[in-house]
């Protein structure tokens, strides 16, 4: 789905030259990406992303927060990376000027892009190292070369990516594992949070219990709420987190035992039902690089005829948008620190035998106990209510019909059949499209899948969907006036 064009780096007019004019090996794995016409952030920097992601990111592609985090430095550093290309655009996070017109060619765009990647992968990801180099002497480009300057679209690259990091290092994600007094791993938490609830026991029915997660060689791990600091870092176009609220899960209030009873009947009575179409939805929205960049990234470019700037403007809208929502819904998960359905079904049903889902390959079935039940998709680690991928999906689409000037969208997702992750070989049982007709269809989609998962009750779907559009609108404004800062503020 990555395409590429014909063609090979040459000179680059602004007065840096790409390695492969001087770097011989580089230029002996130059592949067929045309500097001119094509796009690198989809068409090289992605690809070697997505090789990666399993390992350096995220183990299964759930972890929102770390795969929106690395998304924005990314993005934000291409955006402030280019906008000296553009007649009006100031970048985010650094003012690099503007490039006489004559400059302002694509060409100097993807190089800039491919810079400013390769100085963010290497500084956050550099156990992958060698990956990067690959990518950027893939395309004739020499990655040692560290220039930094307002006059060459390599030097503009390296300039916007630095100052990007040195802006968000501190900004309360703890990136470099030295935020909240005391040096601890990347990303580790600092704020001190406990789970009233243990693994292995069930103190309170109401409050958020990790699970224990296979680790694949017939051992376990208790889960650990994933980077609960992230209510803290700070977001792009609001001051306080705490301005936004969803209403409390009082169904998911154990004292609550009627409405606490249905919604645990819901999701049952959803994972007995469970179609093949179900499934191959939930699979896919539960990988948050596919829902979340690949697939919604791809028709946008089809829909609204993207070139390298157009997209980059793009994803830097749907980047913020997506950043600046998960910092609402996790400080607002952890207010609320909620139940998830495996913990509710157990204490609910305990040893009596339940209809759902049996597991993989074995369909629905009846004789399974509320303590041996499974959700379809693995359960994530962190409280339930609300839901980030919800939450996410409802800010991308708004954002994109903002930016793009249209609903309609058009996802087609052929699966063949077998091709499932969690029943290989078996579902789904003969080929079939995931259509998604318009970015509505497409949200809508996402949140109930987390319901046909397992891993969220319908009241944490219906108010992440009330909470998310309003980051889709706040996102495309203020990158617009980044793109023409004209315009009202």
């Amino acid at each position: 789905m990555f395409g590429t064009s014909a063609g090979l780096a040459s000179a680059d007019p602004a007065g840096g030259t790409p390695g492969a004019q001087r770097n011989p090996a580089a230029q002996r794995t130059v592949q067929s990406f045309d500097f001119d016409t094509g796009n690198a952030a989809f068409e090289v920097v992605y690809p070697a992303l997505q090789q990666q992601e399993r390992t350096a990111i995220s183990r299964d592609g759930s972890d929102i927060t770390l795969i929106v985090d690395y998304g924005m430095l990314l993005e934000i550093s291409w955006f402030d990376s280019i906008a000296p290309y553009h007649d009006t655009a100031v970048g985010i996070y650094s003012n690099l000027g503007r490039r006489p017109a004559a400059e302002r060619t694509t060409r100097n765009r993807n190089i800039a892009v491919l810079y400013a990647s390769y100085r963010v992968f290497t500084a956050r990801i550099p156990q992958a190292t060698a990956a990067w180099r690959s990518m950027m002497t893939s395309v004739g480009l020499d990655p040692d070369d560290h220039q930094e300057n307002t006059r060459t679209a390599i030097g503009l690259g390296n300039l916007a990516a630095r100052h990007v990091m040195e802006t968000r290092y501190h900004d309360g994600m703890n990136r470099l594992g030295d935020e909240g007094g005391s040096q601890q791993a990347p990303y580790a938490d600092y704020t001190g949070y406990e789970p009233v609830n243990t693994a292995y026991e069930l103190r309170d029915p109401s409050r958020w219990q990790p699970a224990l997660v296979p680790r694949g060689d017939g051992t376990f791990e208790v889960q650990k709420f994933a980077t609960p600091q992230m209510r803290l870092v700070t977001p792009f176009t609001y001051d306080e987190p705490g301005r936004f609220h969803v209403p409390p899960p009082v169904d998911s209030n154990y004292h609550n035992r009627r409405a606490y009873k249905q919604q645990v009947d819901e999701v049952l009575a959803s994972s007995a039902g469970l179609t093949d179409r179900q499934k191959m939805a939930a699979e896919m929205f539960g990988d948050k690089f596919v829902a979340l960049a690949e697939v919604p990234g791809t028709a946008a470019i089809k829909a609204g005829h993207l070139d390298v700037q157009g997209f980059v403007q793009f994803i830097a809208t749907i980047e913020i948008a997506l950043f600046d929502t998960t910092i609402v819904v996790w400080n607002e998960k952890t207010r609320y620190d909620s139940v998830r359905p495996f913990s509710a079904i157990r204490y609910l049903y305990g040893d009596t035998p339940v209809t759902a889902w049996g597991g993989p390959g074995k369909g629905t079935v009846d004789d399974i106990t509320g303590n041996q039940w499974q959700s379809y998709l693995p359960v994530t680690n962190h409280p339930e209510y609300p839901s980030g991928s919800t939450a996410a999906c409802y800010a991308y689409a708004q954002a994109a019909r903002l930016f793009l000037g249209s609903d309609t969208i058009g996802i087609s997702l052929p699966r063949k059949a077998g091709s499932s992750h969690i029943e290989p070989g078996v579902t789904p049982a003969k080929d079939l499209t995931l259509t998604y007709d318009t970015w509505t269809d497409y949200a809508a989609a996402c949140g109930q899948s987390r319901v046909w998962a397992g891993v969220h009750f319908p009241s944490a779907v219906k108010a992440s969907s009330r909470l998310g559009p309003q980051f889709g609108t706040r996102a495309y404004e203020f990158v617009q006036r980044h793109i023409d800062p004209r315009r009202t503020k």
